[in-house]
């Protein structure tokens, strides 16, 4: 009897890890279900070396720079300590949150909105006592800005850059003479992402500088 629920056991659990490769592979209802979580394969994913912060911050006619997300009327905060806007690692909505705040506020003219990515290496998010146990070097976080936008005060982007991890892997290639001759020896593809059902196309080059 024993035997019997172990070899029931092996043959179901393996049979649902071989359901999971397929749907990943396939991407057959991988999101049908919140269960989907745990055979998918491609669990934890998104994890990165790089803590990351969003700020979105408007400049006066004057000169004076405003912080408009959070707005004056406090934060909100869906899951833990983080405000919302550092969820939307995308940045596809931090200038929806500018507008509002400037809607719902009174304030000079704004000359231009900026989004703006704030990164630093996620081990200094470690507690002092157990940095003093891992690392022999003083705890001395220092963080990485860039933008991620640039907008018109009616919320027109005029520029638009993409996340640090993305930045850090173009300039690799660009500082790879082999990597960048094979890029000049390839054609455009078209690139399609069929969980989101869009597409692009990736041209050769994209990134080469103009040559004086």
């Amino acid at each position: 009897m024993k035997r019997w629920i172990s070899q029931t056991f092996i043959v179901a659990y393996l049979s649902v890890l071989m359901y999971g490769v397929f749907c990943h592979t396939l991407y057959y209802k991988t999101d049908q279900h919140p269960a989907m979580y745990f055979i998918v394969w491609d669990m934890f994913c998104g994890w990165t070396a790089y803590e990351t912060r969003t700020h979105v911050v408007g400049e006066g006619v004057s000169g004076q720079y405003y912080q408009l997300s959070p707005g004056p009327w406090g934060t909100i905060k869906p899951h833990s300590k983080l405000d919302r806007r550092h969820y939307d690692s995308g940045s596809l909505y931090s200038v929806d949150l500018a507008m509002n705040t400037l809607r719902q506020t009174q304030h000079e003219p704004m000359a231009r909105l900026y989004v703006v990515e704030e990164a630093w290496p996620r081990k200094y998010n470690l507690p002092d006592n157990l940095w003093a146990q891992r690392y022999t070097e003083p705890k001395d976080r220092v963080s990485y800005y860039q933008l991620r936008g640039s907008y018109t005060p009616d919320g027109q982007p005029t520029g638009q850059w993409p996340p640090i991890l993305t930045r850090l892997a173009q300039d690799a290639i660009m500082a790879n003479p082999r990597l960048m001759q094979d890029m000049h020896k390839g054609k455009p593809f078209y690139a399609f992402d069929a969980p989101l059902n869009r597409g692009h196309v990736m041209p050769v080059g994209y990134e080469v500088p103009v040559q004086e």
